[in-house]
């Protein structure tokens, strides 16, 4: 961890909505939004279920595992705070629970992330108010 981080940091639309997900971070666990009207689990964070419009949510613990659902390298970044990473994984990652995420594929040379390689949640603490969460091989 660096206090001087100086890449952009995610820059929540409603601080309030999301708040969840990034103090779970922050203690090193994955939550996502579950319906109680559907059951059903989501993600990204939004106000109304995306299955039934149902604004009754909470928020579910889940295991931070998955799988690469789908991925691209990254060689020229669109901001320069990320240059001296490329080349880089950025990937979709379809959790054991459902719902799917988008990330950066941590700890995995480049000619070696296929599609379904299993992964598991890689917490990154880069201040002291904020963690990242990324994925890494399991």
């Amino acid at each position: 961890m660096t206090s001087e981080y100086v890449k952009p940091l995610p820059s929540p639309a409603n601080e309030e909505l999301t708040r969840p997900f990034w103090d779970a971070a922050k203690r090193h666990e994955l939550v996502v939004p579950r319906c109680n009207t559907c059951a059903e689990l989501f993600f990204y964070p939004r106000e109304r279920c995306p299955g039934c419009l149902s604004s009754d949510l909470n928020w579910e613990t889940v295991s931070g595992n998955g799988r690469v659902y789908s991925y691209t390298v990254v060689h020229q970044p669109v901001h320069r705070g990320f240059r001296d990473d490329a080349p880089y994984i950025y990937a979709m990652i379809q959790l054991d629970e459902g719902p799917r995420m988008v990330s950066n594929l941590v700890g995995c040379p480049l000619d070696e992330v296929k599609i379904d390689m299993p992964v598991t949640t890689d917490f990154d603490d880069v201040t002291a108010e904020v963690t990242l969460v990324k994925f890494k091989p399991a």
